[in-house]
């Protein structure tokens, strides 16, 4: 569906498949307005981005897009009509898995042929993109102790320290108000190990106040950590209060920077890429450009023998069985199905349902139902293989195109693709998100140029020239990997040149808050 797509240089409306009964406008179109395309007139106006009826549509009927369902009518709909969430509506249908029936033989590029970026190489043979000290916390109740020995790193103090890329705090706001074990405390101790163990980190301390439920024990036991040159833990009780625990906190990481400074990068291929895929204030145009771009340079990623994490179990409902027909065997595909029922079960539980998404933004972008934004989201996970599904901050061992369980809410599904090892955030964005996400460079891709133009200090790279400028998928998605490699590599990326990172990291929170 992604990089098949042959769209036209600003053609009036984008036709995805020949068999779907609405276009999307590519520009505002009148009322009145002939499409002659499409041999209809427009009944009403069309913003742009918003779908328009090609053809009668009977209350009931499927309506299609990418050859997909993306919902039902739900009054008669007559061609030219604007389709959208007054006549169109979500309810449940069969969809047909057929597990492994797209699966085909990844053509992977000869090692000596790879491409490189200069990286950090770690001694457990991770790659690292960027080389950071981290303080992170145990529990909400050390959040001020760890910023404000992160704050003593501010300013000139690392001048003497060029390798070392800053010394940051990452606070959240659960580890306690929840059972002593099971699922609440398994995924929150998941996502602390995860970052713990990042590469992006030449040094980690760890930060509790000492009588939490995430107890810094149960995590050590449980992951077999010891103190070491590169990660050294405290609580604030033991060491006789705030005050006392800063100038402690502050010693101790102060032993880390002359270790953290004597890291170099040099080169590797891009196996050692693993990318967060991620997509925030969609639009229409999401599932038009810039997604299936990505998904063409995720193609390329895996072809190089990297890693790709597509994530937000929410914003694949209903597109699941594209994934589930690239599943590399029925267990693969088995465990993304779970994870959809576990979603299905947890939002009934919380008296919600799945389509509570789209948010009000992306309607205003001319999205209209979960199903027609998971068509879009997927796209970004490209062609091949779909190798692994993993729970949410669970580390990635496979290579290629894997899925993590997670929130469609980006800090918080972020929060776990970085602990499951991502070393890049391509994040994709037609209303204009600004986001990024220390230690790990987040890459922005805008979906559409007016907002391009009008957030070009947030925005790395602009997909609305495959629409405007008829720039095939391809091209685009090789020019966004040649980025991810110049990123990873040092280059800022404008959300680290903005100073963003500090304050996304959101462990999800499962289960009940006591």
């Amino acid at each position: 569906m992604s990089s098949e797509l042959i769209i036209p240089r600003a053609p009036q409306v984008v036709r995805l498949h020949k068999n779907d009964n609405v276009v999307v406008a590519r520009l505002p179109l009148a009322e009145q307005t002939n499409v002659a395309s499409e041999h209809m007139v427009c009944r009403q106006a069309i913003a742009a981005g918003h779908k328009v009826a090609t053809r009668d549509i009977l209350s009931g009927s499927e309506i299609r897009k990418y050859n997909q369902i993306i919902g039902f009518a739900s009054e008669d709909i007559s061609a030219g009509d604007h389709v959208h969430t007054h006549n169109c509506a979500m309810k449940s249908f069969q969809r047909d898995y057929a597990v492994a029936s797209d699966c085909q033989d990844t053509e992977f590029f000869p090692v000596d042929q790879r491409a490189t970026f200069q990286g950090y190489v770690r001694s457990d043979g991770k790659v690292g993109t960027r080389n950071y000290i981290g303080v992170l916390t145990t529990v909400n109740c050390s959040a001020t102790v760890a910023r404000k020995i992160a704050d003593s790193f501010q300013g000139e103090v690392l001048k003497d320290f060029p390798q070392v890329d800053g010394v940051v705090a990452l606070v959240h706001n659960t580890g306690c108000g929840m059972a002593s074990d099971g699922e609440g405390l398994d995924t929150l101790q998941r996502t602390l190990f995860g970052y713990l163990n990042h590469p992006n980190f030449a040094g980690v301390l760890l930060v509790g106040l000492g009588c939490e439920s995430s107890q810094i024990s149960y995590l050590n036991q449980r992951y077999q950590l010891d103190e070491s040159d590169a990660f050294q833990f405290m609580t604030i009780q033991q060491y006789g209060g705030t005050r006392r625990s800063i100038d402690e906190g502050v010693k101790r990481i102060q032993t880390m920077l002359e270790r953290a400074n004597q890291a170099q990068r040099q080169t590797v291929d891009a196996s050692h890429l693993c990318v967060a895929l991620q997509c925030g204030g969609s639009d229409a145009y999401s599932g038009i450009t810039a997604n299936p771009a990505l998904g063409a340079a995720v193609d390329l990623v895996v072809r190089h023998g990297g890693t790709a994490i597509l994530a937000e179990t929410p914003e694949i409902y209903g597109a699941e069985h594209l994934l589930t027909r690239r599943a590399v065997s029925t267990e693969v595909a088995d465990k993304l199905i779970e994870r959809i029922r576990w979603w299905e079960n947890y939002t009934e539980r919380n008296h919600g349902n799945m389509d509570n998404n789209p948010s009000p933004g992306n309607k205003a972008g001319g999205l209209t139902t979960i199903l027609e934004k998971s068509l879009g989201s997927a796209a970004k996970g490209g062609t091949t293989n779909l190798t692994a599904v993993y729970k949410y901050a669970e580390q990635v061992t496979e290579k290629g195109f894997v899925f993590m369980d997670s929130p469609g809410y980006d800090p918080a599904s972020v929060t776990g693709e970085v602990a499951s090892g991502a070393n890049l955030v391509c994040f994709t964005t037609g209303r204009g998100s600004v986001f990024g996400f220390k230690p790990v460079p987040s890459i922005k891709l805008a979906t559409n140029t007016a907002m391009f133009e009008r957030m070009n200090e947030d925005m790395d790279l602009n997909c609305g020239v495959i629409l405007d400028q008829g720039v095939s998928l391809q091209d685009m998605g090789e020019q966004i990997f040649q980025y991810f490699l110049d990123v990873a590599s040092g280059q800022p990326s404008k959300s680290e040149a903005l100073g963003f990172g500090d304050n996304e990291f959101t462990p999800w929170v499962v289960g009940a808050v006591m």
